[in-house]
């Protein structure tokens, strides 16, 4: 179907609605809408300026709740440094006072050995006395030793190649690291060897020690050590050595580092220093009533 305009030619419909389009280009809606504001005038703007007014206030409320919250935040990390700082302080200063604390027990208990040692000395008496308490001394590691022994290191095993350092992507084998139960097997193969005296990482292990593992640290005697373990023992150490490696602990022990990797090696020292135990705990004590007394003298004669 075609339709003729007024100069005769023959037009299309497409053609039509192109013409339409294109006289009309406002949506007939906006124009109703811009013919309905310019009939109102301008009092009509008075809504749309309250609006716009009620926006930037809540802006500016909230910015106010921003900055408020934002110094609050700020005040409230500040305030935690400063306690953490304090808690530092006051732990450090703790410290000190307990290594003052302990180093005036040393002191004084020193200079009580010393005066001990004056008065049993005086007397054959005290004398046998003092040869005793030297014996139970040594037997309970209350004297620092040093002399030739065997120095055996027990480590962790290493990271693997194919471990991611930084991702941490493989976890490590709880297998390849050291356990009490490792420690306790050498100590226990270095006493059966003939070991005079023991130590790991610098504790000196006495009648009353244990090596226990708490979380993810090894105690000894309730101290922590850590990753190496140096274990020395004092003693003959052809002997030491010989008697160590026959031991069926060290045994496992070998088979463990073959197996997980674990770093397990011994070594021959000439000259090994060790401290002494802390003072064990007095847990009973009674009066020693049979020491016979010696007859009073006459001090005229002297008999």
């Amino acid at each position: 179907m075609t339709a003729r305009p007024p100069g005769g030619g023959p037009r299309s419909l497409g053609a039509s609605l192109l013409d339409d389009v294109l006289a009309e280009t406002l949506d007939p809606a906006y124009a109703q809408a811009a013919e309905a504001r310019a009939a109102a005038g301008p009092g009509a703007a008075g809504p749309r300026w309250r609006g716009r007014v009620l926006v930037a206030l809540t802006l500016v409320v909230a910015g106010v709740l921003a900055a408020v919250t934002y110094d609050e935040a700020a005040a409230r990390l500040q305030g935690r440094q400063e306690i953490r700082a304090a808690l530092v302080d006051d732990i450090r200063a703790e410290s000190d006072a307990s290594d003052e604390l302990a180093a005036e027990l040393e002191s004084l208990r020193a200079e009580v050995g010393r005066a001990r040692d004056e008065l049993l000395a005086s007397s054959t008496t005290g004398q046998r006395a003092l040869d005793e308490l030297a014996r139970a001394e040594a037997g309970a590691a209350a004297l620092p030793v040093s002399g030739p022994g065997l120095l055996v290191t027990l480590a962790n095993a290493g990271s693997d190649a194919d471990d991611d350092p930084v991702g941490g992507g493989t976890e490590a084998d709880v297998r390849g690291r050291v356990r009490d139960g490792d420690l306790q097997q050498v100590v226990n193969a270095l006493w059966a060897a003939g070991a005079e005296a023991i130590s790991i990482n610098g504790q000196r292990l006495g009648p009353t020690s244990a090596i226990r593992f708490a979380g993810e640290a090894v105690l000894v005697d309730f101290r922590p050590v850590t990753n190496p373990y140096e274990v020395r023992a004092i003693g003959d150490p052809e002997s030491l050595s010989s008697g160590f490696l026959a031991s069926p602990e060290v045994g496992a022990l070998a088979l463990i580092e073959e197996t997980y990797g674990l770093r397990f090696d011994f070594a021959r020292k000439d000259d090994l220093s060790l401290p002494a135990a802390s003072t064990p705990e007095l847990r009973a004590a009674r009066p020693v009533t049979d020491v016979p007394t010696a007859p009073p003298t006459d001090p005229a004669t002297g008999d």
